[in-house]
């Protein structure tokens, strides 16, 4: 393990916060990686190489700037990695004033180091873990590489996998953490991966008796966490559970069952569409114009608008929708017959009730 300079300059620029005397950090080979004094970079410290090379703390007095190289009167101090020294922390001034702080400073390194390598070891496997998913969307045979892949990721191609999408927004590390942490207690097996800004993907190792109910109320649970931390909407599509080698069918399965949650507000299970099924495979012009036909005149009048769209939103209950919208039956009554004049269609007939949502379902695509 070595320390690099990038991690080095952060490290100087969080003890400059704390210690105002000259400090700097050198490399086993006694090359100065970053210091309080820019000038200083780059430049040999023979002081720095003798207490990496022995493994000890190396007191530079003012004879030693004589006769060593590139040094200042001071304390240096090995920095370690289990039992090996990854660098030289090093202090300008009296040793017994600064030995102290020295030991703090090396100290509060060796955490961050530490720290900083744990989280970069995440970071590693999340980055490889979204290449293989990549790959095992997209190859149509599993090369060598790619099987070597899943044995050092420990993952069992052989197993039946259901794939799931969540999609909120730009989620934040802290919201990764806590969701992966609930998901991963209940599914160690899952793959959870964080799928560009605002999705999340789950691949889901499905056991031989899978309980869909309570892996639906698990996803229900997820989603309202991370809807009660952020306030925002957050929705959520299952695919249906596949051989590893069809995992590319689940993950277009779980791309249609999100669209449908993302109107629904609520988690869908592909198996579970029905009409929402056939209506994703209309084309897009259809879906523009099958609206304009529909509804007419009633585009222009948005309280009309959304009076219909509450009505079918509470499942055409005259009663219901009233008290939703704070009206009198009487007035929700009279913007019916109003709708039903504009668009000549009648609440009343199972033809024109369908045409009329399956035309509320294109415009409310369209507008989001």
């Amino acid at each position: 393990m070595f320390l690099q300079p990038l991690l080095a300059k952060k490290i100087i620029a969080e003890v400059k916060k704390m210690y105002q005397r000259e400090v700097i950090i050198v490399n086993t080979d006694g090359l100065i990686m970053a210091s309080t004094d820019d000038e200083r970079v780059g430049q040999f410290h023979e002081g720095a190489l003798i207490c990496a090379n022995e493994k000890r703390n190396v007191i530079i007095t003012k004879e030693d700037e004589k006769r060593l190289k590139g040094v200042k009167a001071g304390l240096n101090l090995p920095v370690f990695s289990d039992r090996d020294v990854i660098a030289v922390f090093g202090l300008t001034g009296e040793p017994a004033e600064i030995r102290p702080y020295g030991e703090l400073l090396r100290k509060m390194t060796e955490l961050f180091i530490k720290e900083s390598w744990h989280l970069e070891q995440s970071q590693w496997r999340e980055r490889m873990l979204e290449s293989f998913m990549i790959d095992w969307l997209q190859l149509k045979e599993w090369s060598p590489g790619f099987l070597e892949k899943a044995q050092l990721l420990g993952i069992d191609l052989s197993s039946r996998r259901r794939m799931i999408l969540i999609q909120g927004y730009e989620w934040s590390p802290h919201d990764i953490e806590q969701m992966t942490h609930i998901w991963k207690s209940a599914h160690p097996s899952d793959l959870f991966i964080r799928w560009g800004n605002e999705r999340i993907l789950i691949n889901h190792e499905v056991p031989k008796h899978e309980h869909r109910d309570r892996l639906l109320q698990q996803l229900s649970h997820i989603c309202s966490i991370a809807h009660t931390t952020n306030s925002r909407l957050v929705a959520a599509g299952a695919g249906r559970a596949v051989a590893g080698s069809s995992l590319a069918d689940s993950y277009e399965q779980a791309e249609k069952a999100l669209a449908v949650s993302l109107k629904r507000k609520t988690p869908i299970f592909e198996e579970d569409l029905k009409l929402d099924m056939c209506l994703e495979e209309i084309s897009q012009g259809t879906r523009n114009e099958f609206p304009q036909r529909v509804f007419r005149e009633a585009l222009e009048h948005q309280e009309l608008m959304n009076t219909i769209r509450t009505f079918f939103h509470l499942d055409l209950s005259l009663k219901q929708t009233a008290a939703d919208m704070h009206i009198h039956i009487n007035t929700l009554r009279y913007r019916l017959s109003k709708a039903e004049q504009l668009t000549g269609l009648r609440f009343g007939r199972t033809e024109d009730i369908a045409a009329m949502y399956v035309a509320l379902y294109f415009l409310d695509q369209n507008t989001k």
